[in-house]
C-alpha cells in the first residue's frame, strides 16, 4: 500500500521503516524545511529500546548519547543539596538505558530510511478526502495526491488529528506547566555527564554539558494559561519574567539564550482520545495519545506504536480496519498506564512548596541505598508489555 505518514520526528521516520521492510510504499510528510536533530535530552530505556534493537539503531543511539554518571540538585549559591547515582538506574535497566537528544535518536532512526523513503519537507496537509478506494490529500505547495492509508505522527499538536477527528477540543489535557529548551555554545561551568538542577517553588532549571562544548538548558514551570508566546523574543521573555529572580546561575543562563535563534517552547499535556483511527486515518505517537514530558518514555512508546502498527497490517494482509483496531487494543492498555504515572511525577518536575523541594532532595539522598532505590524507582524502569514478534 502506497501510505502517507505526516511528521518526521521519531514515530513517523520509525513507521517508515516498518512499512517499508513490509513491502510498503511509505511518504513523509514534514513542515519543517529540513530534517530537525537536538532537541531536549531524554532517558531512552524500556520496550522502545529493544524495538531499536531490532531495527539494529541501538549502536548508532548510543554513540549519539551519553552515560549520564549522576543526578545533582543545588542550591541558590551552588552549594550541592542533593546527588544522585544513575548507576541504580542502569542496574535496574539491565545496561539498558543511554541519555540522548531527542533528535539524535531520531536522526539515528532517520538515516535507515533516508535513501529508500520519498520525503516531502516544508509542506503540510490542508485537506483529507476519504473515499472508498483511498484517501486524497491536498497540500499547502504539493500537488494533490492519493494514497490507500494516511498515519497522523506529528506530535502533540497534531494536525491530522485537527483535520480528520475534528473537533479537537477536549482531547488535550493540559497539566499545569510549560516547558523550554535550548542549547548554547562556550557556556561556563561545565560539569561532564552529570545533570545539575536548581529548582525553586512551581519552576526549575537544568542543565547538561553536551559535546562540542555546547550545553543544553532545560526550564518547566508551572502556568495556570497553556499559552505559547510564539515569536521567539516573546518567549525569551516570559523565560526572564519566570526565572529572572529565580537566583543561582539563572541571569546568567538567561544572559546565554539572547543570542539563541532556536528556542523549543511548549505545554506539558497528554492527549486522551476515544479512538485512534476514523476510516482510513490512524494516529501514532503523540498524537495519538501524548504522555507528556513527565513520563520520561515518549519517544520509547512512540516507536512502539510505529512498530506494532506496522507489524499488525501485516498481519491482516491490508485490512486496514482489522488492523487499527488490533493496534489499539494491544497499545491503548499499556500507554494509558504510562499516562497515569506520569501525571504523579509532576511534582518531581515543579515542585510548589520549599518543604516539598526537601523532601525532594531527602529521598534523592536516599535512592543512592539499594534497597530504596529499587523500593521507589526500580519498577518504573521495567515495561510490562511483551513485544509480538511480526513478519517484518
Amino acid at each position: 500500500m502506497k501510505i502517507a505518514i505526516s511528521g518526521a520526528g521519531v514515530a513517523g521516520p520509525a513507521l517508515a521503516h516498518w512499512l517499508q521492510r513490509g513491502g510498503h510504499e511509505p511518504t513523509l510528510i514534514e513542515r519543517a524545511p529540513h530534517f530537525r536533530t537536538g532537541g531536549y535530552l531524554i532517558d531512552f530505556w524500556g520496550v522502545g529500546y529493544r524495538v531499536a534493537q531490532r531495527m539494529g539503531v541501538e549502536p548508532a543511539i548510543r554513540d549519539a548519547g551519553y552515560q549520564l554518571e549522576s543526578l545533582r540538585s543545588v542550591g541558590p549559591d551552588g552549594r550541592t543539596l542533593a546527588s544522585l547515582k544513575v548507576s541504580g538506574f542502569r542496574r535496574a535497566a539491565r545496561g539498558e538505558l543511554v541519555s540522548v537528544a531527542r533528535g539524535d535518536l531520531a536522526a539515528a532512526i532517520y538515516a535507515t530510511v533516508a535513501d529508500r523513503v520519498e520525503a516531502i519537507f516544508d509542506d503540510s496537509i490542508t485537506g483529507i478526502d476519504q473515499h472508498p478506494g483511498g484517501v486524497t490529500l491536498t497540500f499547502a505547495r504539493t500537488q494533490t495526491r492519493d494514497f490507500d492509508l494516511l498515519v497522523g505522527a506529528d506530535g502533540l499538536h497534531s494536525n491530522v488529528r485537527r483535520l480528520a477527528f475534528a473537533p479537537d477540543e477536549g482531547v488535550e489535557r493540559y497539566l499545569g506547566c510549560m516547558v523550554a529548551a535550548a542549547v548554547v555554545e562556550a557556556y561556563r561551568p561545565r560539569d561532564e555527564l552529570v545533570y545539575v538542577t536548581y529548582g525553586r517553588p512551581g519552576r526549575s532549571v537544568s542543565r547538561f554539558s553536551l559535546r562540542g562544548d555546547r550545553t543544553l538548558f532545560l526550564f518547566v514551570f508551572r502556568a495556570g494559561q497553556c499559552s505559547d508566546p510564539g515569536a521567539i523574543e516573546a518567549r525569551k521573555a516570559l523565560l526572564w519574567s519566570e526565572f529572572g529572580d529565580a537566583g543561582w546561575e539563572c541571569k546568567q543562563i538567561l544572559a546565554a539564550l539572547e543570542d539563541v535563534d532556536d528556542l523549543y517552547f511548549d505545554v506539558v499535556s497528554q492527549i486522551r482520545m476515544d479512538r485512534w483511527s476514523r476510516g482510513r486515518v490512524a494516529l501514532i505517537g503523540d498524537a495519538a495519545a501524548c504522555v507528556s514530558l513527565l513520563a520520561g518514555e515518549g519517544t520509547g512508546l512512540a516507536m512502539t506504536a510505529a512498530y506494532v502498527l506496522a507489524g499488525e497490517l501485516q498481519c491482516a494482509q491490508g485490512d486496514h480496519r482489522r488492523a487499527f483496531r488490533a493496534y489499539e487494543k494491544l497499545m491503548r492498555p499499556f500507554i494509558e498506564g504510562k499516562q497515569a504515572g506520569a501525571e504523579k511525577l509532576l511534582p518531581v518536575f515543579a515542585t510548589k512548596t520549599e518543604f516539598g523541594l526537601r523532601i525532594r532532595h531527602a529521598v534523592m539522598r536516599a535512592m543512592n541505598f539499594g534497597r530504596v532505590f529499587d523500593l521507589v524507582a526500580s519498577g518504573s524502569l521495567r515495561d510490562d508489555f511483551e513485544l509480538p514478534d511480526y513478519p517484518l
